[in-house]
């Protein structure tokens, strides 16, 4: 995925500027954000706070005046957008940032025309929106990297292994340890043994706003490993000295 074309496009009435470099680093991790645009009444002074950051990050503003007063006209327009640019096949897949559930319904279909669709909105952002993506990142994530990230700078202090690397959104809960063990149940061979990176990969598709940094780990073996409830076993592969990560359940 990391080669396919991207349309970004974002409600700015519902998410926050301020970290809109860390929301575009992370959606270069999954493509190359080819289109970007954001959606919202520019007349409006709640408005104001996008337009320093759009020339820096190449991000095409696009005018919805609000016609009737509480509706929110800029989902239509994004919607009306993004089934354009469905059509077009100018893009692979889709990054819809907000944290709305008047997206769920466009998320949906998206996928249904084998469109890889990533959402990135607060920990706010209802449920339905949330299992509608492929993929779901929380914009608190990203700004707790970023505040860990300077504070590493100030300090330079190393965390320990065992415990949280990064300040989390999340709590490691009962919940999260049988959805752990129900997959490696659901995945591992006939000795109940599960690769790493199929386990994380099956755990997405379960629960897509799945991400070991919600629990303030940046990996997720590190995060299983801080559990205990787990047998570990690493074996070498002769190349280069990489490692295969196996997770068994105790």
């Amino acid at each position: 995925m990391k080669d396919a074309k991207l349309a970004v496009l974002i409600d700015a009435d519902n998410v926050p500027y301020k970290n809109i470099k860390e929301m575009l680093d992370e959606i270069a991790k999954y493509g190359n954000p080819t289109i970007k645009r954001i959606y919202a009444d520019w007349t409006k002074q709640t408005a104001s706070g996008w337009k320093g950051v759009l020339l820096e990050n190449a991000i095409t503003p696009i005018q919805q005046y609000s016609y009737t007063t509480g509706k929110n006209s800029s989902d239509s327009a994004l919607i009306i957008d993004a089934m354009d640019l469905l059509y077009s096949e100018k893009v692979d897949g889709f990054c819809i940032v907000s944290s709305d559930s008047d997206f769920t319904r466009l998320a949906t279909r998206l996928r249904e025309a084998a469109m890889f669709v990533i959402g990135i909105g607060e920990k706010k952002t209802p449920k339905p929106f949330i299992t509608a993506c492929d993929k779901f990142i929380y914009i608190e994530i990203l700004k707790k990297e970023q505040e860990q990230e300077q504070e590493t700078i100030e300090k330079q202090d190393k965390p320990s292994k065992q415990k949280a690397e990064t300040p989390s959104v999340s709590k490691i809960d009962a919940r999260l340890i049988n959805l752990i063990k129900n997959s490696i149940d659901e995945i591992s061979d006939d000795s109940g043994w599960a690769f790493l990176g199929a386990l994380g990969s099956f755990i997405i598709k379960k629960k897509t706003d799945f991400d070991p940094r919600n629990y303030g780990f940046q990996k997720l073996f590190p995060l299983i490993k801080s559990i205990g409830k787990f047998e570990i076993e690493e074996k070498q592969t002769g190349d280069n000295n990489i490692r295969h990560i196996y997770i068994k359940n105790k």
